[in-house]
């Protein structure tokens, strides 16, 4: 609204003042009937009560500023009636001329309700529960520690020195600006969850049946079947007496459990810094039941975990705190299963990163 639209007051007598909110209330008065839809109420809003362009902004700034000081209290009043004027006409409507307040958005109950969605455990969760339910009823009870570490628990308890070949092969991501502390006291992203395995026997005396599931880091450039962050389920039995056909019976009867009574597994050397003797793990295919297939590189088995025997060296780790972790009188099985290559499998994924893209697509195939 330009200036000129304004409307002049030369005198602010009592009676001119009247005089001109009497004009402007028949204004409002001759405009409100016409309010029928939304869109006019907000046109109508926007005329008279708009922030910088409104018609009372316009007005009152105009006024005010000629006004003598003691005419001011009263053109706040007309002006506070006027808005009180404004604010009823759009709370109003006009119907065969006559005034009645707007009716509020009612709700139809007798209407079906729109029922919420809700949610489910993602791919990796719902493997991860499923994995460790398994061992839950072997017994076994869920260990968890932090993800961020120190080198002492992630690889120096375990059987990892400084200068071990296998250090390299867990491409490590670190914290920044730790070079001032000594090796074993800097901070570094868990690459495994073996370390839950030294903090729970540093706290708890043998008999141990724990299962270990979290998430781990390394540096890994992110293709299909690699990414710098997965998720590990691990387990630790130690007691007296354990042995090899312990391990292998265990893992056998947790394979059948996850993949079905028909599964097969076979065990067979390999090497790992905290376990003597150690084995990798394959089961026979759970797509061509062992025929050989691509998925299996027509071998009819497929490479699944790692195990071993705790080496004696991890044991005399703790024993510092834990006197009774002694090598000549206990021993134990540890074992470590990914999490997100078993999803893979059992859901038919074939890049990683569909797990952690948060893509809603992906993931409401699985509600």
């Amino acid at each position: 609204m330009s200036p000129e639209q304004i409307p002049d007051l030369q005198d602010y007598g009592p009676e001119h003042l009247d005089a001109a909110f009497q004009r402007l209330s028949e204004q409002l008065a001759a405009e409100a009937p016409a309010l029928h839809t939304p869109e006019d109420r907000e046109q109508f809003r926007l005329h008279w009560l708009g922030r910088k362009h409104g018609r009372l902004k316009l007005i009152s700034d105009a006024w005010l500023k000629t006004a003598p000081s003691e005419a001011r209290k009263a053109l706040g009043q007309h002006f506070n009636r006027l808005k009180q004027q404004i604010d009823l006409a759009l709370e109003t409507e006009t119907v065969n001329g006559q005034a009645r307040a707007l009716e509020e958005d009612s709700v139809d109950i007798t209407l079906p309700g729109i029922r919420p969605a809700l949610g489910v455990e993602h791919p990796l969760v719902r493997t991860m529960i499923e994995i460790v339910g398994i061992f839950q009823r072997m017994g076994y009870s869920v260990g968890v520690g932090p993800e961020v570490e120190t080198d002492y628990y992630n690889f120096e308890a375990l059987n990892f020195p400084p200068d071990h070949p296998a250090r390299d092969t867990q491409d490590t991501l670190v914290v920044a600006k730790q070079e001032h502390k000594p090796l074993r006291d800097r901070l570094l992203l868990r690459t495994h969850t073996s370390p839950v395995q030294i903090r729970t026997m540093e706290r708890q005396p043998p008999p141990i049946r724990i299962v270990i599931p979290g998430k781990v880091h390394r540096n890994d450039a992110a293709d299909a079947t690699h990414s710098p962050i997965f998720h590990q389920v691990e387990g630790l039995c130690v007691d007296e007496n354990i042995t090899f056909s312990d391990l292998k019976g265990t893992l056998d009867h947790a394979m059948k459990e996850l993949f079905g009574s028909s599964v097969k597994t076979r065990f067979f050397p390999s090497f790992f810094p905290f376990t003597e003797p150690s084995a990798d793990v394959q089961i026979s295919c759970i797509f061509c039941g062992g025929k050989g297939c691509r998925k299996c590189k027509h071998s009819g088995w497929i490479e699944l975990l790692g195990c071993g025997m705790v080496d004696p060296s991890v044991f005399d780790s703790v024993r510092g705190k834990q006197p009774g972790y002694d090598p000549k009188k206990i021993s134990g099985f540890a074992f470590g299963m990914g999490v997100d290559r078993i999803a893979m499998m059992k859901y038919g994924i074939s890049d990683i990163g569909l797990l952690y893209s948060g893509d809603m697509r992906f993931l409401e195939q699985f509600a």
